[in-house]
């Protein structure tokens, strides 16, 4: 931990050698005295007492100080054993002596690899700033009724204290620091360089946690398993447009890959889990998300005290206010379908009666008008769903981001999709499908290219300049060495990233447009490997330069972003069976009867069907060699368990001897009666 101060902060420092600032808390500027003394104590305050028993120091003023500057900016830090004990806390899973992965604990920490002693490089910056933030969350309210000096801002015994400050705008954020000299090695490894080999994920994961690798691994793999359909799509977009016979066996093979690659994916995701130390981590016992609130009591599992809240009470917050409040969005969406399908209509009725060059691009402004009302959409719908899954009061972070990823996934699949499912269903227009489609695809990944990358990177290159003529420097910010003080400052000006829940609702949505409708349009494949690419790219950079560093998040899967994924491909199954039964080839077959082809659909959709889930069932989710080592691992544990009960008995059987045997020396040596009593 020690060579980590050299590199937050130059030498010379006010902050000495043996405080190692990890994580900066931003106060309002105008935060009044009492609130600031004591929310420093209960973060300095021990364990025992219900503090957090971390380190904290005041940022000093810049090199060329401001008016403007906050003063209430605050560096947070641990002692080594402190870090060690909270690394026990969280859990957190590290190599062992003999290879496998093993939950640290502080007794046995000289049996794992690479702990040499103190202030060694056993626990990773981000590992260390998981901890601290882990610890600020878990700072809940004694006795106390409200924020001393601010009598509005109301505590009750349990309630979270961060996030109360957060919430009355007392405290204005918390973050990690960046590392600058590991920021450069990984951004030339990861964007700078133009390359064809895989992306450094052990390094992101060093850097940012499992959760952002875990990411950037599925999009590299999904970019990966996109290039047979988009190799087989090529030709079958510039030969045989109407030929339906072989957009079948295209149709049956996107629908082989969906269930291959998604089943393949679980067997990668568990590999690096395990290399991470996270895949037997998620058995632990889930900790009270920080935003959760109750009435103070005690976990009858744990026995330890926190807030309580009925479950009745969120289940009617659930069916009685967000579910009428997600259908009412829902109505809205088709209500704004059907508009433009009018807006459609018109463009054709104008283009009919007068055909011309400018007609012919009027036909694409209805589709791209409503592409970027749907972008706006989702934008909005996506803030009411986080207020309303936070009203919800959920005690997991886990069910916290199940209902609300629910919630999201339901409106943008209706939102994005709905009109292709009208236009191919109802109205049975293949060409103005494929035209919806190929808009649609085109739109939003231009409007998200722009909303992701390039106009948080601007923003940020403003915020930038002004820092710059602050301190007098005309380098780019990654060449020159900043003061600790202004670093700090440049990094809270930064934009926050708001975890991984965009990146993969993107992902989720291109996988629906290149699995629905493929037999429409099969070079939707082609543009969404071409996006993906860029993707990558801008991801990294943005990470690495417009965003502040994010805390880590220790995850072992994609989470419920599988099952969003497998639940499209079943989707996809019905849909491109559909399309294939609405065909006029696949109607010839059958002149007579519709009934009969109905019934031949439906027997060729379950069979497909029932081909996915023998595909799930034959290929396991985690690979063998692994599953030994957690069973391996699982029966030493409970051998260690037996051990240590069978220790406990047998000294517990000596101590209630001892009285005994204090009485048969006393009798041997004729002592007298009050001391036999004794």
């Amino acid at each position: 931990l020690h060579g980590l101060c050299s590199t937050v902060h130059p030498s010379g420092d006010s902050y000495g050698s043996k405080f190692t600032p990890l994580v900066v808390v931003e106060l309002a500027s105008d935060t009044k005295e009492e609130a600031i003394a004591w929310l420093l104590d209960r973060i300095r305050d021990k364990q025992q007492n219900g503090g957090a028993e971390l380190l904290v120091e005041q940022l000093s003023p810049g090199v060329v100080a401001s008016e403007k500057e906050n003063p209430n900016m605050f560096l947070v830090g641990a002692s080594w054993q402190r870090l060690l004990s909270g690394a026990e806390d969280v859990g957190l899973f590290k190599e062992f002596s003999d290879g496998s992965m093993r939950g640290f604990t502080c007794a046995t920490k000289n049996s794992f690899k690479d702990f040499k002693g103190e202030g060694d490089d056993f626990l990773s910056m981000a590992e260390c700033q998981y901890i601290i933030k882990h610890e600020l969350d878990t700072l809940r309210a004694k006795d106390e009724t409200h924020v001393p000096g601010y009598t509005h801002a109301k505590l009750y015994p349990g309630k979270s204290i961060v996030r109360r400050l957060q919430s009355k705008g007392i405290l204005v954020q918390i973050f990690p620091l960046h590392e600058k000299e590991e920021l450069k090695r990984l951004s030339f490894s990861w964007y700078k360089k133009i390359k064809l080999s895989l992306q450094p994920l052990d390094d992101i994961r060093h850097y940012y946690g499992e959760g952002l690798a875990l990411y950037f691994g599925f999009l590299e793999y999904f970019t990966f398993a996109l290039v047979p359909m988009a190799l087989i799509g090529v030709p079958y977009y510039l030969f045989d447009w109407e030929d339906y016979d072989k957009y079948v066996v295209f149709a049956a093979f996107n629908l082989v890959w969906c269930t291959v690659i998604l089943e393949v994916w679980k067997r990668n995701s568990a590999s690096l889990a395990y290399g991470w130390g996270t895949l037997s981590r998620k058995k632990a016992f889930e900790e009270p998300r920080p935003g959760f609130h109750g009435v103070l009591g005690f976990n009858p599992v744990t026995g330890r005290e926190e807030p309580l809240y009925p479950n009745a009470k969120r289940q009617l917050r659930i069916y009685l206010v967000s579910l009428p409040f997600v259908l009412l969005c829902l109505y809205l969406s088709l209500y704004v379908m059907m508009i433009y399908f009018q807006m459609e209509g018109w463009a054709l009725s104008i283009h009919d009666e007068n055909p011309t060059f400018w007609t012919d691009i009027l036909l694409f402004i209805p589709s791209i008008i409503y592409a970027v009302v749907i972008e706006v959409m989702n934008l909005i719908y996506r803030y009411a769903a986080e207020f309303l899954t936070e009203w919800e009061n959920h005690r997991l972070e886990s069910s916290y981001q199940n209902h609300l990823v629910l919630k999201v996934l339901v409106f943008n699949f209706v939102n994005c999709f709905a009109s292709l499912f009208y236009i191919a269903f109802v109205m049975q227009d293949m060409m103005l499908l494929r035209q919806s489609l190929a808009t649609l695809l085109i739109t939003s990944q231009i409007l998200n290219q722009f909303m992701e990358a390039f106009l948080p990177y601007w923003l940020q290159r403003r915020r930038n300049k002004k820092m710059i003529r602050r301190v007098q420097k005309r380098k780019l910010l990654e060449d020159k060495e900043l003061p600790l003080a202004n670093q700090v400052r440049l990094e809270a000006d930064m934009s926050t990233y708001l975890g991984t829940f965009d990146d993969y609702l993107e992902l989720f949505l291109l996988f629906g447009y290149v699995s629905l409708f493929s037999c429409v349009y099969p070079l939707a494949a082609v543009l969404v490997v071409l996006n993906n690419i860029t993707e990558v790219y801008s991801d990294a950079f943005k990470m690495c330069r417009v965003f502040k560093r994010p805390f880590s998040d220790p995850a072992s899967n994609i989470g419920v972003w599988q099952l969003a994924l497998e639940a499209m491909s079943v989707i996809a199954i019905v849909t491109n069976c559909a399309l294939i039964g609405m065909s006029p080839q696949a109607k010839a077959y059958f002149p007579e009867s519709d009934t009969q082809l109905i019934l031949w659909i439906a027997a060729v959709e379950h069979g497909l069907l029932a081909l996915k889930f023998i595909l799930t069932f034959l290929i396991p989710d985690v690979p063998k060699h692994i599953q030994i080592k957690l069973s391996r691992l699982e029966f030493e544990s409970l051998e260690a368990l037996k051990k240590k009960v069978r220790t406990e008995m047998a000294r517990n059987q000596s101590i209630s001897a001892l009285p005994v045997t204090a009485c048969m020396h006393c009798i041997v040596h004729g002592k007298n009666n009050k001391a036999l009593q004794q």
